[in-house]
């Protein structure tokens, strides 16, 4: 039953996908050229050790911040001077114990028209606040 929250924060994501063809394609637009594009966005999630529990928001960056998170602006304004690399986004150094309690951060989804699948794992959920800053903050 461990992968239960894992499945569940796949099944939400891939729901995201399914909007009718009608309603966000290439056709749509054309038949109404005031409609707006279709959001693209990112999917962020934070899971404990063996997926024994997820948390996860959506996070729009464009045309402006937007979304579940709870600080989209600074969440988007990280994300922009990391240039959409979740390696390099800015850190907020701060002291952390040395507790191994494992939490693992994904971001999936688009930035800027490109895909993004990243996904890594750290000791302890300071150690992700302090190298990831504002946007695993939910």
């Amino acid at each position: 039953m461990r992968s239960l929250p894992l499945a569940a924060a796949t099944a939400l994501l891939a729901l995201g996908g399914l909007a009718p063809a009608h309603a966000t394609g290439p056709a749509a637009q054309a038949a109404d050229p005031a409609a707006p594009a279709p959001k693209r966005g990112l999917f962020l999630t934070v899971s404990g050790a063996e997926n024994t529990w997820v948390r996860g928001v959506l996070l729009h960056c464009s045309p402006e911040p937007a979304g579940a998170h709870p600080q989209p602006a600074m969440a988007c304004g990280a994300v922009a001077r990391a240039k959409g690399d979740f390696d390099d986004l800015p850190d907020d150094p701060h002291a952390c114990t040395k507790e191994y309690d494992p939490v693992t951060a994904t971001a999936t989804g688009s930035y800027k028209g490109k895909a993004v699948h990243w996904r890594k794992t750290y000791p302890n959920a300071c150690a992700l606040d302090a190298d990831t800053g504002h946007v695993f903050r939910f």
